[in-house]
């Protein structure tokens, strides 16, 4: 799992006022506050079913509620519309679970990385492995160009329909702007990722895009929906504004290391989410459900 390791010492000084300016810039999950799952914030409305797709898939609509939670036992409780939860550690009867709740659910896996912990690893060849993320020394690029990459992520994604999935999230597919190992460019990078977007839908899957916002304007009528990291803190969110115009949501996850931290955030954060469109929900780093507040 790769989640955006970034300094929250930025957000932590917004909130000077309240905490003073935290020295801890450690991008990790921090102590996981003492917040609990039902945090304040709103948990949704739970009430949307989306659209559907060309072939019939799940194409969520932009006013959907979403919860993220990636490790840890899912939390079933939030009344929200959408559930995004990891693909290998959740087997189909967690997935039938949230259905039967009226739930929609997203598969998480990574699309673009190396994770030696996962139970398929074995299959990536060696030259497809590239250098390690900076921020995550186990978890290295792959060359997504490869057939045989594609392979293994085809596979996985053969796994995402089997277990119920109504969409996939395949994660880091930014290679083209990073240090991969590998010589991929823009246009292999677009190309890859209309490939997932294609091999998704075949399945009868909807397929977000995660981050990528440099190539949105190109990817946007390919992809179903978005699922974005700290586009408010970055000053991002204006990038994701083709998905909203196509009635599609910006699922964005903000992070603070507290829940005391994020309740504070939260003050100022949601009006600027309401005004920009974006379903934006404050996460611990891990995504654990130590804490959640929600924007909706």
């Amino acid at each position: 799992m790769q989640t955006l390791q970034r300094p929250t010492l930025a957000w932590l000084c917004v909130l000077a006022l309240l905490f003073g300016c935290a020295d801890d810039d450690d991008g990790g999950g921090g102590d996981g506050g003492t917040g609990t799952g039902s945090a304040t914030g709103g948990s949704g409305t739970g009430t949307g079913t989306g659209t559907g797709g060309e072939g019939g898939w799940f194409v969520p609509t932009a006013d959907m509620t979403w919860q993220w939670q990636l490790t840890g036992s899912v939390n079933t409780s939030y009344d929200v519309d959408v559930y995004d939860i990891d693909l290998f550690e959740n087997d189909a009867a967690t997935v039938m679970a949230l259905h039967d709740d009226g739930r929609r659910v997203v598969c998480y896996f990574s699309a673009g990385t190396y994770e030696p912990w996962r139970e398929d690893a074995g299959q990536f060849d060696a030259a497809d492995i590239g250098n390690a993320l900076p921020d995550w020394p186990d978890e290295r690029w792959l060359d997504h160009r490869s057939p045989a990459v594609r392979a293994v992520l085809a596979a996985r994604l053969d796994i995402a329909r089997d277990k119920g999935c109504d969409a996939v999230e395949p994660d880091n597919v930014t290679a083209y702007t990073s240090d991969s190992g590998f010589p991929i460019t823009a246009e292999d990078q677009l190309d890859f990722n209309r490939w997932l977007a294609t091999e998704g839908h075949a399945r009868g899957m909807g397929v977000a895009l995660k981050n990528d916002d440099e190539q949105v304007a190109e990817l946007a009528v390919d992809f179903d929906f978005s699922v974005a990291e700290e586009c408010h803190f970055y000053g991002e969110c204006g990038d994701y504004a083709p998905f909203l115009g196509q009635n599609k949501p910006v699922f964005n996850a903000e992070y603070t290391n507290t829940a005391a931290e994020a309740e504070a955030l939260a003050a100022t954060l949601c009006p600027a989410a309401d005004a920009a469109g974006t379903r934006t929900v404050i996460f611990p780093w891990d995504l654990d459900d130590s804490f959640r507040v929600s924007c909706d």
